[in-house]
């Protein structure tokens, strides 16, 4: 009975040791995770990968403003760390290389754009769009359903670029391309000529969209010539077309297509 009082009390002397261990262990784990999210670290996160493209101010450029409340991709923190670290393939690489307290941080400083307003626009929205109609942007554009699909879609570049960028596409159209965009001209044996946007490429075969919105699927090796024409738009310029006040206005209507909300 001596012996089994000993080991019982030597088993506890281990036991005990071992459960006060485990419970620093998971209250060192809790207080780590409880940590406040560092919106300072977060900037500096965010000048280094994502100024790029939402300006160094988070103001936009080829990426959207993040001076709103209402991120269409990120309505709650959980969606916002999750889009930052897997990203927008093709437009927007994630961060996978972060780790998960560098995400929290970064999520934390573009949560805190948020609080900031965006700055007013000069132009009127509703004016801007009798704009569009008359300058015959539906000729090539589609928003809301409406228009002809040569060019990019519209409906959500309010989203998606921001006022400055759009100004700058209506003016030098050629400055402001979209990076998967490339005009092209193929000239068959015959001397036949097809130009307008590439859809698909591979090897042996290109797909081309002409401003018919008709397509073309052309073998390479019946080509007499393929030129890539990068850096050029069939889009025209509208510098000196439009008066200042038109162009604002029609910049205001396009920066307020935010698609469905």
């Amino acid at each position: 009975m001596r012996a089994r009082t000993i080991i019982l009390i030597v088993l506890g002397g281990l036991i005990v040791p071992q459960i006060l261990i485990a419970s620093r262990s998971e209250l060192s784990f809790s207080q780590t995770n409880s940590t406040t999210p560092d919106a300072t670290a977060g900037k500096r996160l965010f000048e280094r990968h994502c100024a790029l493209c939402h300006g160094i101010d988070g103001k936009g450029g080829r990426g959207p403003s993040l001076h709103r409340a209402h991120l269409v991709h990120a309505p709650d923190d959980a969606a916002l760390k999750s889009l930052i670290g897997d990203g927008i393939p093709p437009k927007m690489p994630g961060a996978w290389f972060l780790s998960d307290e560098d995400v929290a941080n970064l999520a934390a400083y573009v949560r805190s754009l948020s609080k900031i307003p965006s700055d007013p626009l000069p132009g009127d929205p509703v004016r801007g769009e009798s704009v569009y109609a008359k300058s015959g942007c539906a000729g090539c554009h589609i928003i809301a359903g409406s228009g002809f699909g040569y060019g990019p879609e519209l409906t959500d570049i309010g989203e998606r670029r921001s006022p400055p960028y759009i100004q700058q596409a209506v003016v030098k159209p050629a400055a402001s391309l979209p990076e998967d965009f490339l005009l092209v001209r193929a000239i068959a044996a015959s001397g036949q000529a097809v130009e307008g946007i590439r859809v698909n490429e591979d090897t042996f075969w290109i797909q081309i969209k002409d401003a018919k919105g008709q397509f073309h699927s052309l073998r390479k090796q019946d080509l007499k010539e393929l030129r890539k024409l990068r850096g050029e738009s069939p889009m025209p310029s509208y510098d000196g077309i439009l008066k200042s006040s038109e162009l604002d206005d029609l910049v205001a209507y396009l920066a307020s297509q935010r698609g469905k909300q």
